[in-house]
């Protein structure tokens, strides 16, 4: 994938964090002792935290080491492009790493391989490619296609989630007059892993919305938890992914905020704006959030996040393409 040089002068994948505004300090409320977890057990969108908003639990103080946010966070227009199959031209977003101490802006990934923005001009088509110990995720942002593989031929356009496993030859279309781009995740195979005999296509305006895995009097209508969070799902374990968990879409409405909750450490989940200007509320810290740019949460079962839409009443949701994978480790922080 696409590298550029960090500020220590090493190469990697360029991820800088784009500052919108000045970071703020915020006044945390007093501790209070945090519910148990269940073992093995991340919090997740499909349910909610914590009992109700009295108890979400905040650090009483900034940690006393910096927990170096900004290497959390990845914007596209940052990497340098680097042509994948043949024709697509794809910058980097958040690459593989280390979730607790990454060595350049963006290297948080321990499962998934990446995630990427790629371009596909009018007209262009890729080369017949096959993968190998990794499969493709695509969300089209913008533009419409076609994918082939194994004698099929299926349409794609902007809110279509696409699949190519490992090993079947495929080819990317660009049948439309502007650029085809789509948000990419690389999921990691296995030995002994069974993928899918075809691609998938999955059209989100079809997919019905997600419920809350948790009912809550906090949890707003039509949302599938954390408060706010509407959700579409795509694919998880289950339908076809080998190492990343779970990719789904998750809308916030105007006014609106998702519950503030921490991760613990194995549990990777990545926040990927597609639509609209958010603001990430992170620790203790806030940053301004536009589409193209990602951030993880430093799963140290101790810094809080919440993603919130600071939008007028009426105006549109922001969205956020979201996948994450949990090893189940242990919730004790390291």
């Amino acid at each position: 994938m696409s590298k550029v040089k960090n500020p220590s002068g090493l190469c990697g994948t360029a991820a800088a964090l784009l500052f919108a505004g000045a970071s703020h300090a915020l006044v945390a409320q007093a501790p209070t002792t945090p519910p148990p977890y269940t073992p093995g057990k991340a919090p997740h969108v499909g349910g909610n935290s914590f009992e109700g908003p009295k108890d979400v639990v905040y650090l009483p103080t900034r940690p006393l080491e910096d927990t170096r946010l900004n290497m959390y966070f990845g914007d596209w227009r940052d990497s340098e492009p680097n042509v994948m199959f043949g024709a697509l031209v794809v910058r980097d977003i958040l690459t593989a790493g280390d979730n607790l101490s990454p060595s350049f802006p963006g290297a948080v990934l321990e499962h998934a391989k990446f995630l990427s923005y790629g371009k596909l001009e009018s007209g262009a088509r890729t080369v017949p490619s096959t993968l190998k110990g990794l499969q493709v995720f695509f969300y089209v942002d913008q533009g419409e296609g076609e994918v082939s593989a194994g004698g099929k031929t299926e349409a794609i356009h902007k809110g279509s989630a696409l699949l190519i496993p490992e090993g079947l030859e495929f080819t990317l279309h660009n049948t439309g007059d502007s650029q085809l781009s789509a948000y990419m995740v690389g999921d990691p195979t296995y030995p002994g892993f069974k993928p899918l005999s075809t691609f998938v296509v999955k059209d989100e305006a079809k997919l019905p919305h997600s419920a809350p895995a948790d009912a809550s009097p906090f949890t707003n209508p039509g949302a599938g938890g954390h408060w706010a969070h509407i959700t579409h799902g795509f694919f998880n374990r289950g339908n076809g992914l080998a190492t990343v968990g779970a990719v789904i879409t998750v809308e916030i409405l105007p006014l609106q905020l998702g519950e503030p909750h921490p991760h613990f450490p194995g549990h990777e989940e990545i926040w990927c704006e597609v639509e609209g200007k958010s603001v990430a509320f992170v620790g203790s810290q806030l940053r301004m959030q536009h589409p193209g740019e990602a951030y993880m949460l430093r799963p140290d079962n101790l810094t809080t996040h919440s993603n919130i839409n600071f939008g007028e009443p009426g105006d549109k949701p922001i969205k956020f393409l979201w996948f994450s994978t949990s090893t189940k480790v242990s919730t004790t922080p390291h």
